[in-house]
């Protein structure tokens, strides 16, 4: 049975390019495609789609709004991918907050669009781990530590390893490798974490543990301190040295 997929995107060329993309796999179908974030959540509403796809700048309602009022649907089960052209922090930690399943900015090639699809729609993390380490690293920093862990002591001691290594952006693959678990183990563990704690997918289980600081910031990466004109001439070097070895 075919994932059905929305696109919303007010870029018609973009648009069109990314379904025919999509309409390449036997195991997607672009139901609808929309140019507004109003017409988005209308469809969505009319079509139940199983993952959709969101510009953030869109007219009318853009993107963010969008997919808060999709998300917050009673018994919604479409999951959200958001789009854009801005690798901008404050974009990444609306999205997270509100719940979407993946941000990826356009610049991606379609296949891993096609990727990120296919993981969203089996409930999976896709968000770039250096993206949900930033956001841990900023988010956690600037919050003070809640008055209690609400909902932790309903947690096994397994279901908080499972927790913390989900926070910290690992796979499944990974977490069950740390382990020494199966796989379908750790999608029962982490299926079990969001309904006790009340989470919609694991991106809110990453803004869950940052909140209660189970989690440390990771470190920021070393600031470049090379000048500009010294970093050209080590790229004019290195260009060189590559053409002289093929």
């Amino acid at each position: 049975m075919s994932l059905r997929i929305l696109l919303a995107d007010d870029h018609a060329v973009f648009r069109s390019g990314l379904k025919a993309a999509l309409n390449t796999q036997d195991d997607l179908c672009c139901v609808a495609e929309v140019a507004d974030g109003q017409a988005a959540v209308n469809e969505v509403t009319r079509l139940t789609p199983d993952v959709a796809i969101l510009d953030i700048r869109m007219p009318r309602l853009d993107g963010l709004r969008a997919a808060e009022r999709i998300l917050d649907r009673r018994g919604n089960t479409t999951k959200v991918i958001m789009l854009t052209t801005y690798d901008d922090d404050s974009y990444v930690y609306s999205a997270l907050r509100l719940g979407v399943s993946g941000f990826l900015l356009k610049s991606v090639p379609p296949e891993e669009t096609i990727a990120a699809i296919r993981i969203a729609a089996r409930g999976d993390a896709l968000i770039d781990p250096s993206v949900t380490r930033r956001f841990i690293s900023r988010f956690a920093a600037s919050i003070a530590p809640p008055a209690s862990a609400t909902g932790l002591d309903r947690l096994t001691a397994r279901e908080r390893e499972v927790l913390m290594l989900v926070a910290q952006a690992h796979s499944n693959t990974e977490i069950a490798r740390d382990l020494g678990i199966g796989d379908e183990t750790v999608k029962t563990h982490v299926s079990r974490i969001l309904a006790k704690l009340g989470l919609r997918d694991r991106t809110q289980a990453v803004i869950y543990a940052a909140s209660h600081h189970l989690v440390a910031p990771f470190p920021a990466p070393p600031t470049d301190t090379t000048d500009t004109t010294d970093r050209a001439k080590t790229g004019r070097l290195k260009g060189r040295g590559r053409r002289r070895t093929t």
